[in-house]
């Protein structure tokens, strides 16, 4: 299915931020949404397996009714919990997070990164309770986060640097040390994963964690 490449076009905007094989799923979701007041904030790139996908900072649609998304398919309420993760409203992100954090979908990858670069603590609570298998080596969140970690080194120091700079504005006074922060576990397990995809030590753009480089490649 082709989409119109007018950037003024929302259909196409939002479907840009998932592979062109779901070009009709989005469609299909985008359906049941209900129509912003704002455009979609500007977006950020990414490469997925070879394709670069363009994800919105922020989107500001209400949430579809369950009656209308009951029938979408399993693929299309991914896609749909997604894109509801870059909502305006923190809560709303933190809800659609839940459901898709421990997806094994690589298009899912970034918008679960994106969201540890951001401000709010219950979110990186929920990314560390689901991606517990970041922790074990050769799992499959770790082969799978490492190797987008990999494809996307500058969009993963633009994700550390957020995280320094989020807990030393809003943080500090709580966790006075970055390495309690729990951004920081998370940007370790992050390291660790594609450290484990490269076979060699990954680039550091934070304070170190309280026990070193222990989870990275020598």
């Amino acid at each position: 299915m082709h989409l119109s490449r007018d950037p003024s076009n929302v259909t196409y905007v939002l479907a840009a931020a998932f592979p062109s094989r779901l070009a009709g799923d989005v469609r299909s979701v985008l359906a049941v949404m209900p129509d912003a007041r704002h455009a979609p904030m500007e977006p950020f790139e990414v490469e997925v397996e070879g394709e670069t996908l363009a994800i919105p900072s922020r989107i500001y649609n209400e949430e579809p009714g369950a009656d209308l998304e009951r029938p979408l398919t399993g693929t299309q309420q991914v896609i749909l919990h997604c894109l509801y993760s870059r909502h305006g409203d923190g809560r709303v992100r933190q809800r659609h997070l839940e459901q898709i954090v421990a997806s094994r979908e690589p298009w899912v990858a970034p918008f679960v990164v994106q969201l540890t670069g951001e401000y709010v603590l219950e979110i990186l609570d929920v990314i560390a309770q689901g991606l517990a298998g970041l922790a074990v080596p050769g799992s499959a969140q770790r082969r799978l986060y490492g190797e987008f970690i990999a494809r996307n080194p500058a969009f993963f120091a633009r994700t550390e640097r957020r995280v320094v700079s989020y807990w030393s504005c809003y943080y500090r006074w709580k966790y006075a040390v970055f390495g309690t922060y729990p951004g920081c576990a998370l940007m370790e397990a992050f390291r660790a994963a594609a450290s484990e995809h490269v076979g060699a030590r990954w680039p550091r753009h934070t304070p170190p964690s309280l026990t070193g480089v222990a989870g990275e490649l020598a």
